[in-house]
């Protein structure tokens, strides 16, 4: 970057920070070290997604195409699943059992397809049971158009409402030009659908004159983490920037967040993308990471098992190979602390039923945080 761009990106990074109201919220290392760790599953290569069935049981992904079942120490591979489409960031993304998982027995999950006329793939999401170690009546609910042959930016994360609605993200599948603004378009998106697969009639678009119904917000570059309040309900998600300009946003109907007209990153050689941090109707994310920390996988912490951590927001930084910790007033992020520093890249937190986090680490495989 030449010295005027970057006197100029710093300008409008501290402008846009006091605009944003952003307080500055540098990470810190605990002052006290009252946890520990360990492994429950060793070795997973990438470790996307993870759902737990009960306190001793769960489904987690691996992203080079597979999903297992981890029961009491043992572990199963389920059968059944779909061609997948494995490319750089694309293949077998999250996984989410349904709320009433133990009458229907049913699951989601998201991958990127080939299936489409275009080569390369895209993101879908899929429907089925799980019985006894295979996938039944499987079912295509929704795939991202058009197909390509980039490997970057599929999302994904997977999460329901009260409602058994179903959310699921699509990055901006490396067309930041296309894809996020354009209502017509796939990528760059939040989606929602009933659980059988329809568009629901109370989506924000399912009036409108556009193609893509299912779109609940958009105008993201490529969210991976996503999770629901347990005080207010909200969906809120984290998505990556370019470089520098993480953000974390609460998904409200219809809205759009920006990208790429507003953002607080640069591109990855140091141009400017844009020199508009904020717009019209254009939404602010409540907390945005410069430098990036390349954020993934996401999840409050509900319980009393851990002194002090309950409500917090817990995010994976893939860079930095951390567990962040974050501590919230409100919507307001007032501090952020490393859990378990330098553990690996942490691709995924999520709270179990009895209120223990897991995280799932490239290599390493997923570990489950003991309090001391």
């Amino acid at each position: 970057m030449s010295m005027k761009n970057y006197l100029f990106f710093l300008l409008i990074t501290v402008f846009s920070g006091i605009s944003c109201a952003q307080e500055d919220t540098e990470i810190k290392s605990p002052k006290n070290i009252n946890y520990s760790y360990e492994i429950v599953v060793p070795d997973v290569d990438i470790p996307w997604g993870l759902s737990f069935i009960s306190e001793n049981e769960f489904l987690y992904t691996e992203k080079s195409g597979q999903i297992f079942k981890y029961n009491k120490g043992e572990i199963s591979e389920i059968k059944g699943l779909p061609d997948i489409y494995v490319r750089g960031q694309g293949g077998l993304l999250d996984i989410a059992i349904h709320p009433n998982y133990k009458e229907n027995k049913v699951i989601f999950f998201t991958a990127s397809s080939p299936l489409g006329e275009e080569k390369g793939g895209n993101t879908a999401l899929w429907k089925a049971q799980l019985k006894n170690n295979n996938l039944e009546n499987l079912k295509l609910l929704y795939k991202g158009e058009e197909n390509s042959t980039k490997g970057q930016h599929f999302g994904s994360r997977i999460i329901f409402d009260k409602m058994n609605n179903v959310y699921f993200t699509i990055g901006d599948r490396g067309n930041r030009d296309k894809n996020p603004q354009d209502l017509n378009r796939d990528g760059g998106k939040v989606y929602r659908l009933t659980e059988n697969g329809e568009i629901p009639e109370t989506n924000p678009f399912f009036d409108k004159n556009i193609s893509k119904k299912a779109i609940y917000s958009y105008g993201h570059r490529n969210p991976q983490g996503m999770t629901r309040n347990p005080t207010t309900g909200d969906i809120w998600i984290h998505e990556h920037g370019p470089k520098g300009g993480d953000e974390i946003n609460i998904v409200k109907p219809g809205k759009n967040y920006g990208w790429p007209k507003i953002t607080y990153g640069v591109n990855y050689s140091g141009t400017i993308i844009t020199d508009q941090t904020e717009a019209p109707d254009m939404e602010q994310p409540i907390h945005y990471w410069i430098p990036s920390i390349a954020p993934s996988g996401m999840s409050f912490s509900t319980s009393d098992v851990y002194p002090n951590w309950k409500n917090n927001l817990f995010v994976g930084s893939l860079i930095f190979e951390y567990l962040e910790r974050i501590v919230l007033d409100g919507s307001k992020v007032v501090e952020r602390i490393k859990v378990l520093d330098k553990i690996g890249r942490v691709r995924n937190v999520v709270e179990s039923p009895n209120g223990f986090l897991y995280i799932g680490v490239d290599g390493k495989g997923i570990i489950k945080i003991l309090p001391n």
